[in-house]
């Protein structure tokens, strides 16, 4: 792609890192090499775990993979759920020094459940065999290395029969097989050329897989649209200016939704050696892009600059306004953190809208809740169309971790839970978990049958919990609809699953 590559980006600053360069403030991507594989099953012990919360407690990486069946539950699994529960999240494969680490450098591990007939089938854990981690594994990698190669650390989704491990800025995304074994890099039947996502959008009804991309030595970002053939179909080119880093992105029947925020790449700092040369800049404008879907000119908004877009949740279109409902942090938002560790905030996200009257040609936003939620998820047949309801997560650890650059740690009062937001009443429910049992990104799973028919919230929220007294995870299932209620099951893994990202249900091809 030409100038700084990823690679050569990471092989510089691992080197500096280690030399005191890591304290320059950077944004998520790919990794640098190491060499040990990490000991035992709750990851490498850190001095200093102060320094490093990402390399430590429920966010230490696991050190080997896991294979277990006909796992023990608490509770009934519903019989009707047939298919995979799949998360990932950065898993670094050995780590010599911690200083020449990013949390979200780890190289993708992905850990699943596969459930059927009521029972708890399996539970797997696999890195993702990119050329490196083949190496370090001692296997053979059969395919071509492709360009800025990476284990997938951030999504994984199904797609057409298929699963893919994504990453945003570089990486191609990685194919799985039904047990969790890479098949290899993926390109959508050889059409994808140049960077891909982590957040993808499927629009259900029109049977489009939409993106937006882009990479640091690049002057637009693209948005690519995959159509019914699996193929990328079309690519629209959006010129922005510093090279922005864009997370995440929305999508509505008519529109796309572009976040330009002041997360910027940073070529001094590239060349300096930073792990990851993105940097919080003041001086690049705040802004939303809103472009027809088939491509054309993108209208531009003034955005609040006092808010970093982290992860949508949905949008939809309502007459001449665009509904974007969205996780936000307060700015400026370090994604480098305080060292080599993680990302930082000077404060705890929270769950907002924007209202874009596209007639009036202004935006106005409105805080939905401002208890500490991340991760919001809404039922996945609606994206793109209205939605009534939001699932999103909190976890005491994820805040402590997130340190204010100031070094006062945010409110954690509230603890560990999920959320299920009623936003055509203004309501919230919350399921709490014990102290120590952070929860990870719920994702909401239709019952079976009413799938485009029925209530909304007719199904379940399944999220991986960590269980203290066994020092282990549970795969938690809720009745959406008796939210607060005692969980229906809870699936008893037999290893830890650290804090991590995203992930998706699966479910069986009939």
């Amino acid at each position: 792609m030409g100038g700084f590559t990823r690679r050569d980006m990471l092989r510089s600053g691992a080197v500096a890192a280690a030399g005191g360069l890591a304290t320059l403030h950077g944004v998520l991507g790919p990794g640098a090499g190491t060499a040990a594989a990490a000991a035992g099953g709750r990851g490498r012990k850190v001095s200093g775990s102060d320094r490093y919360p990402f390399l430590a407690g429920n966010f230490a990486p696991v050190g080997e993979e896991v294979t277990a069946f006909d796992l023990p539950v608490t509770g009934r699994i519903p019989r009707e759920l047939n298919g995979r529960y799949l998360r990932t999240g950065p898993n670094v494969l050995g780590l010599e020094d911690p200083r020449a680490h990013h949390w979200m450098l780890g190289e993708g591990m992905v850990h699943g459940v596969r459930v059927r007939d009521g029972r708890a089938e399996w539970y797997r854990n696999r890195w993702i065999r990119s050329a490196g981690v083949a190496a370090r594994l001692g296997e053979p990698y059969p395919w071509q290395v492709p360009d800025n190669d990476f284990a997938n650390n951030t999504h994984v989704i199904g797609y057409k029969g298929r699963v893919l491990a994504l990453q945003e800025s570089g990486p191609m995304p990685y194919e799985l097989d039904e047990e969790l074994n890479t098949l290899g890099p993926y390109d959508f039947g050889g059409s994808l050329s140049g960077a891909y996502t982590a957040h993808t959008k499927y629009d259900a009804a029109a049977d489009e897989l939409h993106a937006v991309t882009y990479y640091p030595t690049w002057d637009h970002v693209r948005h690519l649209v995959v159509d019914r053939s699996g193929k990328v179909a079309r690519t629209t080119r959006v010129p922005v200016a510093d090279s922005p880093m864009m997370h995440d992105f929305a999508l509505t029947e008519r529109y796309v939704v572009i976040f330009d925020t002041p997360v910027v790449f940073d070529a001094a700092a590239a060349q300096a050696g930073a792990l990851v040369p993105y940097t919080w800049n003041d001086r690049h404008p705040a802004r939303i892009g809103v472009m027809p879907r088939a491509g054309g000119p993108v209208r531009w908004f003034e955005a609040d600059p006092r808010t970093y877009y982290s992860h949508t949740l949905n949008a939809y279109d309502d007459g001449h306004h665009l509904i974007v409902d969205y996780a936000g942090m307060p700015t400026p938002f370090f994604a480098a953190g305080r060292g080599a560790d993680g990302p930082s905030s000077v404060g705890t996200p929270f769950l907002e809208r924007c209202t874009i009257d596209l007639e009036r040609g202004r935006l106005r936003t409105r805080r939905i809740d401002d208890r500490p939620q991340e991760f919001p998820r809404v039922r996945e047949d609606l994206v793109s169309r209205r939605h009534r309801y939001a699932y999103t997560a909190t976890a005491a650890d994820m805040w402590r971790a997130y340190e204010t650059v100031d070094g006062v740690p945010p409110d954690t009062a509230f603890g560990n839970a999920l959320l299920k937001h009623d936003l055509l009443r203004g309501t919230t429910e919350v399921h709490g978990f014990p102290r120590n049992s952070p929860a990870g990104e719920a994702v909401f799973v239709p019952r079976d049958g009413s799938r485009g028919a029925g209530a909304e919230d007719d199904g379940y929220a399944m999220a991986y919990v960590h269980n203290p007294d066994r020092g282990a995870a549970d795969l938690v299932i809720l009745s959406a609809q008796d939210f607060t209620g005692p969980p229906l099951a809870r699936i008893h893994l037999p290893a830890r699953v650290p804090l991590g990202l995203h992930g998706s249900w699966v479910p069986a091809i009939r």
